[in-house]
């Protein structure tokens, strides 16, 4: 039995290689950590394969929506599953 080198169109292809879930979080965390108009001392950022789950509290309902969206935005991730909720306001 002869194998052939496998091609597309005469190229090797192209391998997909995931991002490691921890490689991820980063990713996200980082681009948390640096979105304006967004406080994320206290997201936090579990991948789950392809999916990143974001937690924790922030101040505003926008903060929460800027949140996913930028989540949404890192290459690799596939699903963002929100689960931040608003902070409740101290008592002073």
């Amino acid at each position: 039995m002869v194998f052939k080198k496998r091609t597309f169109f005469g190229e090797e292809p192209e391998r997909f290689t995931p991002p490691q879930p921890a490689e991820l979080e980063r990713r996200v965390a980082n681009l948390l950590a640096a979105a304006p108009g967004l406080d994320a001392a206290e997201i936090t950022v579990t991948c789950r394969g392809e999916t990143v789950v974001l937690g924790g509290r922030v101040a505003t309902g926008e903060e929460i929506l800027r949140a996913g969206e930028a989540a949404r935005s890192v290459p690799g991730v596939a699903e963002v599953v929100n689960r931040i909720e608003l902070a409740k306001a101290g008592r002073g």
